[in-house]
């Protein structure tokens, strides 16, 4: 059995230890010992990481009665090993932890709403509440949480048996047996729980909620603290900065201009594609009028400039609506796009003819045998249009 130090004291960084089995796990060399401050992952937290001796310790594993350390190299069983956590990630697990247990704390308290889960990301956290909250609820929540905070309360590790546990105002029911570990956050919160924490709130810095979303008849929150908020918030500071610069307003302005600026944008698109069907019908008869006349086929073939894979195959449609037309048009900017087209009554399956020019010059694409577009195609563009001349003109000579 593994004594675990962390249990007893979440500020413990180095210990000793004695290896008393030494195996693989997983592919990697790994061990159990018989005293180790390495927490494992556990109640919605990471592992921790660090070194024992001279390997690094890479993933910590809950295994029941002990706690598995894999390594980054092989330790002997039974030498004596000096073990150091990574103290930079165990004091952010410990501040996004403490963390949760005041902000779900502060949800159960004001609104009854209870925390059904909870997950601990590299930089975000995440818990989901059991049911929804207006925003205007959520955000006097995190005020109250942050209150708590800032008062500095102590936090502190008791033990229970399951009888004496029955009899305290835990947060949440508990289902496991035996000696219980509890985590108080005076006079605010006692929560079961066998994680690593803070020793008073105020370490924990701030609590911040950077996003809600609607979940199951709930509602998922997305939080950091400490070290985790201030990074958060500087991306975000730098994020309103530079689009407050862009777009020449106030920060307070940012929301309706972005607004007016996608509207603006929509209008542009519409306006964009109605100009480029009217000139894609001046330029598909530009096109089949220069177009040679192969067995009284008009062959259309070309490298457009300016055009995108919608303005092609409008191009394209206008082209073979005139009767006794083939065309394959392609972007003139690497990849290529290409739109391959036919009128109804000329022979030949233009889906056909796409697949045979994406395999040679890759891409990807499909469509009927009337019309077939595609793209990401590698290649001069002329090369692929003088291959797909040839296909077009082999196909029409098949008849």
């Amino acid at each position: 059995m593994t004594e675990r130090l962390y249990y007893a004291d979440s500020y413990t960084r180095t210990f000793d230890a004695v290896v008393i089995r030494a195996f693989e796990h997983d592919g990697r060399p790994a061990v159990a010992l018989d005293r180790t401050a390495f927490y494992p992952t556990s109640g919605g937290q990471p592992f921790d990481t660090g070194r024992l001796g001279a390997a690094e310790v890479v993933e910590t594993v809950d295994a029941g009665e002990e706690v598995v350390h894999r390594l980054s190299s092989p330790l002997a069983s039974g030498v004596h090993v000096a073990g150091e956590i990574d103290w930079t990630r165990r004091f952010d697990h410990m501040q996004q932890h403490t963390g949760q247990h005041v902000l779900s704390a502060a949800f159960d308290r004001l609104f009854d709403n209870r925390t059904v889960g909870f997950h601990m990301g590299a930089e975000t956290s995440t818990i989901d509440l059991a049911r929804e909250l207006a925003a205007a609820d959520v955000e006097r929540t995190v005020d109250e949480a942050n209150r708590i905070v800032w008062e500095n309360r102590p936090v502190s590790i008791r033990f229970a048996s399951r009888a004496e546990a029955e009899a305290l105002p835990l947060r949440k029911e508990t289902v496991r047996e035996g000696t219980l570990r509890l985590i108080d956050v005076d006079g605010f919160d006692l929560s079961a729980c066998g994680g690593t924490h803070v020793d008073r709130t105020g370490t924990i810095g701030m609590i911040v909620v950077l996003g809600t979303e609607r979940l199951r008849g709930g509602l998922r929150l997305t939080f950091a603290c400490g070290g985790r908020a201030l990074r958060a918030l500087r991306t975000y500071r730098d994020a309103v900065a530079g689009s407050v610069r862009a777009l020449s307003v106030l920060p307070a302005e940012l929301p309706a201009a972005v607004e007016r600026a996608l509207a603006d944008a929509r209008d542009l698109r519409r306006r964009v594609k109605g100009l480029q069907e009217t000139l894609a019908v001046h330029e598909a008869a530009a096109l089949v009028e220069a177009a040679p006349d192969k067995g009284g086929v008009r062959l259309v073939v070309s490298v457009l400039e300016g055009w995108d894979a919608a303005g092609l195959k409008a191009i394209a449609a206008a082209a073979t609506a005139s009767g006794r037309v083939c065309v394959a048009l392609l972007s003139a900017a690497a990849p290529s796009a290409i739109v391959i087209a036919r009128s109804a009554d000329v022979p030949g399956d233009a889906n056909a003819l796409l697949r045979r020019l994406t395999e040679r010059f890759g891409g990807r694409g499909g469509g009927k045998p009337d019309l077939a577009q595609g793209g990401g195609l590698t290649g001069a563009p002329d090369e692929i249009a003088s291959a797909a001349r040839a296909l077009i003109e082999d196909a029409v000579r098949r008849g």
